[in-house]
């Protein structure tokens, strides 16, 4: 390859890797203006469109919802704080506890997980709000609202089932904790439930962040729904309009609010095959701090069949297998690589599985696992890098012979075709071989990108530590990883242009791209810092030989004349 050829393959891998960071893509949502919503809203049972989520806001005769109209919240202010009862639900994974009034999860401690923030990190894992329940409950019965929150009930207890019965309405709640370990069934019935009454549910409003990094947490949070035979869709709360309403409309198979790390989803029960539980999200963004935005409102509904609905309820780690497990496309509900998601999801899904495959198999700490990784990888690698380096070797031999060509049928382009297929005849080689030479620049370069968003999103990694690394997920503390991969990445380049013909330009990047990606990778996830530092010293010897060979065939032609 040229130096014009290698330096727009570096300028795409830069601009692949920059651009969705910089540009995620969203898509275009239905806005309703908060001040104007009840004038526009039509009428729950003719929309389906639920109140606004009054649980967290004080009602007033100004603000007191009214069924049709989708008005969120105008201030941060959450319920008067009121004395609690409580039940707790202990699986072998979790321990969550249910409070009333509202009949809602108040939180979730998840007993593997620890908490990494300084100072906490022997506390376990609570998946919380700042203030407040998780979840807000309120009944739409025809034009009557009722915020769940301001009513009492009686808690019971029966085996593995926690059951909530209010007087008025005429209600029960129940959960049963499902096998995971992380998910509960909820099923409710209201008796004389009017036709089109519907249970609306107001999501988590924020995360009380317990990771190393809050403000990165931060970023990450975002309401994401699945609707059925589409992709995932998914907005930050960065995205969503401190002024304005977003309405995304139609049925969903879930809806969920997520941290980083961290979810709580309402999914379609298992027996609804077609169709979704819930209908319609409303959204609002709320406080911002500088540019980032610390909350959110979002609000969906649940119509009631017969006065009954029923769902489940996960709280708990974004695990990949545990997701999967639980169907309908969860495993997704934290997209990534924005426009190439579709190309490099999956690249990162087969990533996954096989590192989660290696780590059960071989029972060592995640480090040797990337480890074992990057030498695979580069072995699998191997013989069609050699190939393609072979193909690059023999292409400069015979590209004075090929650019005499182009000089001489300049203007005759059938002519330089035919010539130029001889050359390639003679040489054992076909018109597809220049890009067979580029192979061993562009082959490492999709597992990479993939390897980058398996750092961004995997649980599985996180607070990992590593010989002298504390966590595997956040960047090297010392940058000793960042610097052995330039190192290696520049001993490649060095070992290359061994026995190749002199070239300033090429001795000039040999020097300048390992720098570039040293600085690039610098605050990227020590992990991902290891595979590829692993993997560029794994090739080593590879290199070696190849240079080798090429000193061993000489220099090409013209290069010979020259001397």
């Amino acid at each position: 390859m040229d130096r014009r050829t290698i330096l727009a393959l570096v300028l795409m891998a830069i601009v692949i890797v920059v651009t969705p960071l910089l540009f995620p893509s969203t898509r275009r949502p239905q806005h309703v203006r908060a001040d104007s919503a009840a004038a526009a809203a039509p009428t729950a049972q003719a929309q389906n469109t639920p109140a606004a989520p009054v649980s967290q806001q004080p009602q007033t005769a100004a603000t007191a919802p009214t069924v049709g109209a989708p008005i969120m919240p105008t201030t941060n202010a959450v319920a008067p704080a009121r004395v609690a009862d409580s039940a707790i639900i202990t699986t072998p994974r979790a321990r969550y506890t249910l409070v009333s009034p509202g009949a809602v999860p108040l939180r979730a401690k998840i007993d593997s997980f620890i908490d990494l923030r300084p100072g906490h990190r022997k506390d376990t894992v609570v998946v919380q709000q700042v203030r407040g329940p998780l979840l807000h409950y309120r009944l739409a019965l025809g034009r009557d609202t009722i915020a769940l929150d301001t009513v009492a009930a009686a808690i019971q207890q029966t085996g593995a089932t926690t059951t909530f019965t209010m007087a008025s309405p005429a209600m029960t709640i129940a959960y049963q904790p499902e096998a995971n370990g992380y998910s509960m069934r909820v099923s409710g019935a209201i008796a004389n439930a009017p036709a089109g009454s519907a249970l609306l549910i107001d999501l988590p409003r924020d995360f009380h962040s317990v990771e190393a990094d809050t403000l990165d947490d931060i970023r990450s949070f975002a309401y994401g729904y699945k609707q059925p035979l589409r992709d995932v869709t998914s907005i930050p709360f960065s995205k969503l309009d401190t002024a304005q309403v977003r309405a995304d409309t139609g049925s969903m198979e879930w809806v969920a609010a997520r941290s980083k790390y961290w979810l709580v989803a309402l999914i379609n029960p298992p027996t609804m095959t077609k169709g979704g539980a819930f209908r319609d999200i409303w959204m609002r963004g709320g406080t911002r701090a500088s540019r980032t935005t610390r909350d959110a409102y979002g609000t969906t509904m649940a119509p009631l069949t017969n006065g009954q609905f029923a769902f489940t309820l996960y709280i708990g780690p974004q695990s990949w297998p545990v997701l999967h497990a639980m169907g309908r496309d969860l495993e997704n509900v934290n997209p990534y690589a924005s426009f190439m998601h579709s190309i490099i999801q999956p690249f990162t899904t087969i990533i996954i599985r096989v590192l989660l495959w290696m780590k059960a198999t071989f029972h060592v700490n995640y480090g040797w696992v990337l480890v074992i990784f990057g030498v695979v990888i580069r072995f699998v690698l191997w013989p069609l890098y050699t190939k393609g380096t072979r193909t690059s070797i023999q292409m400069q031999r015979i590209q004075p012979e090929l650019s005499e060509l182009q000089k001489k049928y300049k203007n005759e382009p059938e002519k330089q075709r035919e010539a130029m297929m001889k050359v390639y005849q003679a040489h054992g080689m076909s018109p597809l071989s220049p890009m067979l030479g580029c192979l061993p620049m562009l082959l490492p370069m999709p597992i990479l990108y993939a390897m980058y968003f398996v750092f961004r999103t995997t649980i599985e990694f996180r607070g990992v530590p590593f010989l002298w690394l504390p966590d595997l997920a956040l960047r090297d503390p010392y940058y000793i990883i960042p610097i052995v991969m330039g190192v290696s990445m520049f001993l490649l380049s060095w070992i290359g242009m061994r026995a190749a013909p002199p070239n300033p330009q090429t001795k000039m990047m040999s020097y300048m791209m390992p720098a570039v990606f040293t600085v690039m990778f610098m605050n990227l996830s020590s992990g991902l810092n290891l595979y590829y530092a692993v993997q560029n010293l794994a090739a080593l010897p590879q290199q070696w030989t190849i240079a080798k060979e090429r000193a061993k065939a000489g220099p090409p032609p013209a290069a010979a004349k020259k001397r």
